[in-house]
């Protein structure tokens, strides 16, 4: 296996290793979810991006008759960038004693204070920073307002 293999298979354990944890391990963490509210997905331009990138890639590998190996592990990487980007829907995890979101634990006595804005997108406002919360269903919000509220 040369350095790029090497390189790729480490890239993609670590990305599999972050959907174990995004899926498996962050739901059970800080006791039982109260509410699971998905969210709306980012721009997929990127994403799109780095397909494309990667594609021109394993053209490259082939046309130069390279590693079949190196060509398997792009693709492999492909198809977890599909799965991350398109098929994995990110999500507010609501706990007892606070909250996930983007992957990271907030407690609720960190939240200075909450807003809604105009066109529907959750503003919650931390010590030294915004969390901006676009989630897919507006119905969704009332449900987030009511478990902060209990749980507060």
């Amino acid at each position: 296996m040369s350095l790029t293999d090497v390189v790729l298979v480490l890239f993609i354990v670590l990305l599999l290793l972050y959907t174990i944890y995004d899926q498996g391990i962050m739901p059970r963490r800080h006791g039982k979810t109260l509410l699971q509210v998905p969210l709306q997905r980012r721009s997929k331009v990127d994403n799109i991006i780095f397909i494309g990138l990667i594609m021109i890639l394993i053209y490259n590998n082939v046309s130069q008759h390279g590693p079949v190996i190196t060509t398997t592990l792009l693709m492999a990487l492909i198809v977890v960038a599909v799965y991350l980007s398109w098929i994995r829907t990110p999500q507010l995890l609501l706990k007892n004693q606070g909250l996930f979101f983007a992957n990271v634990w907030i407690n609720y006595d960190r939240i200075k204070s909450m807003n809604l804005s105009e066109d529907g997108i959750l503003v919650i406002q931390l010590e030294q920073r915004n969390l901006l919360i676009r989630v897919r269903k507006l119905d969704d919000l009332e449900k987030i307002h009511h478990v902060m509220l209990e749980n507060q």
